[in-house]
């Protein structure tokens, strides 16, 4: 098996029901993103931790230094855990992220986290297009409803569309129970 990493990506404040972005099923996501996390620990597996603050105090949320970008209390990393502060949906651009990857001789990433349609998707097809084997963990992702040509779509809907097209082509996905099931 190559070694592997798991990539907890923007589990902030703000995707909470008291932030400025509140997504659909963040609670649970972050719980079983909490569990992968000890999982990952206790095999002595690397964690890095992936933190996106806009550049501009007039986003909509993550916005600079505030209390909604930072990581939520659930997932906080150890001192041994990196935190990648970055600044585009994608976790690769202009971050630290593929040298850590290196350093560490990773070659399969486990990605969890938020928004599933735009920075788990992101990074998970970046991933895959980089040479990575790339596992996405479903039920601990998030999203939220989304509009489009005045038609709204569910936040279950629009992650299970997201999922569904990773899995086609981009990465295995699958649940925390499987996932965990496979580790033993």
């Amino acid at each position: 098996m190559s070694k592997q990493a798991l990539i907890v990506v923007d589990i902030q404040n703000d995707y909470f029901p008291q932030g400025k972005w509140p997504l659909v099923g963040a609670e649970a996501a972050a719980d079983n993103a909490a569990r992968l996390i000890e999982a990952f620990r206790q095999a002595a597996d690397q964690v890095v931790h992936i933190r996106h603050e806009f550049t501009s105090d007039s986003a909509p949320f993550f916005t600079p230094g505030s209390e909604g970008a930072q990581l939520h209390p659930k997932v906080l990393n150890r001192t041994d855990e990196p935190v990648v502060l970055k600044h585009f949906v994608n976790s690769f651009r202009e971050t630290q992220l593929q040298a850590i990857l290196d350093r560490h001789d990773i070659k399969h990433l486990v990605i969890v986290g938020s928004m599933s349609h735009m920075c788990i998707d992101g990074v998970a097809r970046a991933a895959a297009d980089m040479g990575y084997e790339v596992t996405v963990i479903h039920d601990a992702c998030a999203s939220r409803d989304l509009e489009f040509n005045g038609l709204v779509v569910p936040a279950a809907h629009v992650h299970a569309a997201f999922m569904s097209a990773l899995g086609f082509a981009y990465a295995d996905v699958v649940s925390t129970e499987q996932f965990l099931a496979a580790r033993h």
